[in-house]
């Protein structure tokens, strides 16, 4: 007798019943932990972006992976991933099985070796424009043959994952597991620089060549060397530099106003003359006369803190107010050109407001507020 009793087969479940078994307990996890992450798919293709792809692809090629990891796309398909955290060398995740309690996956992922990333980061060297085109999966041929090259590329082989399931099931790869697999995939569809985090490798080391290079041609074509010959502008573009403008508090944003002659002429105190019945007048009045030879009031300097506290606004508040004032939807594009934030910037503060429920993702790449 098999596991599952007389001929060792379990149950039919279809499709619908998973679904909903699978969203049932998604709703009562979310009550007892907000900042649950599930892996959600939108359509028949678990990946779309070039770094998900090549995740799911570098699994399935290896012969220890090809017969088992396809257990996983039915369930991470209809949504049985509930929860998927990536840290640094590890992945864990809550996937829902035949059981009412949600099985528990950890897969430990070894970092890159240092003679394979200085190898790698010494190709990549004045052939990266930027950060934000390494994520998108922008950059040429070449480097992504070298970054999915089996065993001394960017992505693991099997002898450099380790996992384990909390479910009863005997097999080398369980459906939870692959998964899971199938979900980090997914996952880094929305956010690619988590690959980097996963395999414990400095990001930024890949196109600091690339940056160099660049200021090097911008000095080149400068008629002076000299450090001052790059444009704010180009410095924000280069480096991913906020630059703020300082108000200095010595020089005051209004001048005071000139005193007329007419002015100084009535602060003398004329003689005084006997009053006619003409000028009979009550008390505290003033005549129209006088009244046009007043010196005009004094403009109230602005006060230079509130100038101050205008200029500076918070990263997360300058996203949040862009995406809240769009009504179709704003891109990352968008966004780095309005905040003049990078891409990994504003990635990490689009997934903090996710979290927060203050914006969504309408489609791929394309925001929009709660």
């Amino acid at each position: 007798m098999g596991y599952w009793g007389y001929g060792g087969y379990p149950p039919y479940v279809s499709v619908g019943e998973k679904k909903a078994k699978a969203a049932k307990k998604l709703k009562q996890l979310k009550k007892r932990n907000p900042d649950i992450r599930p892996i959600v798919i939108k359509g028949t293709a678990i990946a779309r972006t070039w770094w998900g792809k090549s995740w799911n692809l570098n699994l399935e090629r290896y012969a220890d992976y090809s017969n088992r990891i396809g257990r996983g796309r039915s369930y991470v398909r209809h949504g049985a991933v509930l929860d998927l955290q990536i840290e640094s060398g590890e992945v864990k995740s809550l996937v829902q099985g035949t059981a009412s309690k949600p099985y528990s996956v950890t897969i430990k992922i070894k970092g890159i070796l240092k003679d394979t990333w200085k190898k790698i980061t010494s190709v990549c060297q004045g052939k990266l424009d930027s950060l934000q085109e390494l994520l998108m999966g922008k950059f040429p041929r070449a480097l992504g043959e070298i970054f999915t090259a089996q065993g001394i590329g960017l992505f693991p082989s099997p002898k450099e994952i380790e996992f384990s399931c909390s479910c009863p099931d005997s097999a080398y790869m369980c459906k939870h597991v692959a998964a899971t697999l199938y979900g980090i995939g997914a996952r880094l569809d929305e956010e690619p620089n988590l690959f980097f985090k996963l395999r414990k490798a400095k990001i930024n080391e890949l196109v600091s060549q690339a940056v160099e290079d660049k200021t090097q041609e911008l000095l080149k074509k400068a008629k002076k060397k000299t450090a001052r010959v790059i444009a704010d502008f180009s410095l924000s573009d280069v480096f991913g530099i906020d630059l703020e403008e300082d108000i200095d508090p010595a020089v005051s944003t209004v001048k005071p106003p000139k005193r007329s002659s007419t002015a100084k002429r009535t602060s003398k105190s004329p003689a005084k003359k006997p009053k006619t019945k003409d000028q009979t007048r009550r008390p505290g009045a003033k005549t129209q006369k006088a009244r046009s030879k007043a010196p005009p009031p004094a403009a109230k300097p602005v006060k230079k803190t509130a100038a101050r506290k205008a200029t500076k606004v918070s990263p997360v508040d300058a996203v949040l107010s862009t995406v809240r004032r769009s009504r179709k939807g704003v891109d990352t594009s968008t966004l780095r050109n309005k905040t003049g934030f990078d891409a990994k910037k504003i990635w990490n503060i689009i997934s903090r407001l996710k979290k927060q429920g203050k914006v969504k993702s309408e489609k791929k790449g394309v925001y929009v507020k709660v």
